[in-house]
């Protein structure tokens, strides 16, 4: 009887440090997020299965260029996958389907986003100018994104994390490295 006993206590214990550190893991290091909807493509499709990283921004500002995962600032119970256009401090302007970034320097430069298909255009007219803390980002599929050009910047508070892995599909398993996207000086 013992021995039962024993064994009972062994697997309770093991149970409960494994939901301990799945617990840890899930809520301040790494969480799953299932892309739905069509913002991002073609870099992320419907269905996709992401892992995001919740703790490289505690030791480091977001960069521009990166995927991100947020809340969104009128609901925050939503969560949206964006690409992020603009800096804090930094104005962003869309204009003839192109996107002007002046950053806190004074430089001015327009993206150069090769990650997007030529034939896609970056349609509004809107500057937007960031406070402190502040972010622009928009999707990849900029005709049939719902993103800053409609409600604004997103604060710091509301990002989740940075997107490191694609899980799902596995034929399109993928590994995001950090970003090198800069802005172009205008002529």
């Amino acid at each position: 009887m013992r021995h039962i006993f024993l064994f009972i206590l062994e697997l309770a214990e093991v149970l409960v440090v494994s939901l301990l550190a799945v617990f840890l893991v899930r809520y301040f290091i790494a969480q799953p997020f299932l892309v739905r909807g069509s913002s991002m493509e073609p870099t992320f499709l419907n269905g996709n299965y992401l892992i995001i990283d919740e703790i490289a921004y505690r030791f480091r500002q977001p960069q521009r260029g990166e995927v991100i995962v947020f809340r969104y600032p009128k609901d925050y119970a939503t969560f949206y996958i964006k690409r992020i256009i603009g800096l804090p401090g930094e104005t962003v302007e869309i204009k003839n389907n192109q996107v002007v970034v002046t950053e806190v320097n004074g430089t001015v430069g327009t993206l150069s986003e090769g990650y997007l298909p030529q034939t896609e255009k970056t349609n509004g007219d809107i500057i937007q100018k960031l406070q402190p803390g502040q972010y622009f980002v928009m999707g990849d599929n900029r005709e049939f994104s719902y993103d800053s050009r409609m409600w604004g910047a997103v604060p710091t508070n509301n990002i989740i994390g940075l997107v490191r892995f694609r899980l799902w599909p596995f034929g399109a398993l993928k590994v995001f490295a950090s970003s090198d996207y800069a802005v172009g000086t205008s002529k």
